[in-house]
């Protein structure tokens, strides 16, 4: 069996497996947040009827840590000036091979190894305005994360994939996530964010998508650290869903800055 056609047999096992790791695994520890966006500058729906200027987005984001590896979801709704709304959401489960081998398996910058699933569902209005019944797809990815050592950091990962595109061509993905916390004066920050690079194929361009947060953390102010952030998102987005600028009529470089404000749980 060829590499590529038993990668999406091994995105299902990953996006399958901490299911049937649940019974006998233990939570280490978990968080929940709420986040409501507003920003201008955005580009490309996923119709290509416009350029979907405006938007709002609410997000719910989980991420926790388990005795197997880690977990981290997210679901966006967004909904546009041009009338349309979007659900996308991501699960990216990840299998950690020192844990679970209960070995340290870490060398210079490297301090764990884990193979890496995500399942990314996308879910478009139909003309009623309904999410539910509109058009989607669903893509798989599967490959080996990596998480990494730098001082100052809270989290620090790299995750490599092989992409297993329902409505393209498959191709591949460099993900980098990280959390810098810090302080100015008596105030505390954080510093967060992801870099995607996806490869090109026969139908897509290449494409990388830049999104940071710098947040402010209000909480701290009223002895609730890290439960309460005020501040803004930064996107840049080079050949958004892998459309090469100025293709179709479409610009699909992004650049625009959202006001947040973020709850933990």
């Amino acid at each position: 069996m060829k590499l590529t056609k038993s990668l999406p047999l091994l995105a299902s096992g990953l996006l399958s497996a901490p299911l049937s790791l649940c019974a006998n695994a233990e939570t280490l520890w978990s968080d929940n947040s709420l986040t409501a966006l507003h920003g201008k500058d955005y580009k490309v729906n996923y119709s290509l009827s416009s350029d979907d200027s405006t938007r709002n987005v609410l997000t719910f984001e989980h991420v926790s840590g388990h005795s197997w590896g880690d977990f981290f979801m997210f679901a966006d709704y967004l909904s546009s000036e041009d009338g349309s709304k979007e659900l996308y959401t991501e699960l990216s489960p990840r299998l950690s091979l020192g844990k679970l081998g209960s070995r340290e398996l870490g060398f210079g910058l490297i301090k764990d190894i884990l193979l890496a699933g995500q399942l990314e569902l996308g879910n478009m209005d139909d003309p009623n305005g309904l999410t539910a019944t509109g058009p989607h797809f669903t893509n798989k990815l599967a490959g080996v994360g990596f998480d990494l050592a730098a001082p100052g950091f809270s989290y620090l990962q790299a995750n490599v994939y092989h992409r297993n595109n329902e409505a393209r061509a498959d191709n591949e993905q460099l993900t980098l996530a990280w959390g810098l916390p810090f302080t100015l004066g008596s105030e505390a920050f954080l510093y967060d964010g992801f870099l995607d690079w996806a490869s090109a194929s026969r139908d897509v361009h290449a494409s990388m998508n830049f999104t940071s947060q710098l947040k402010w953390d209000i909480g701290a102010r009223v002895g609730k650290p890290k439960k309460l952030y005020a501040g803004l998102e930064y996107v840049h987005w080079n050949d958004k869903f892998g459309i090469k600028d100025g293709s179709f009529g479409v610009d699909s470089n992004e650049r625009n800055i959202n006001l947040l404000l973020k709850y933990h749980f």
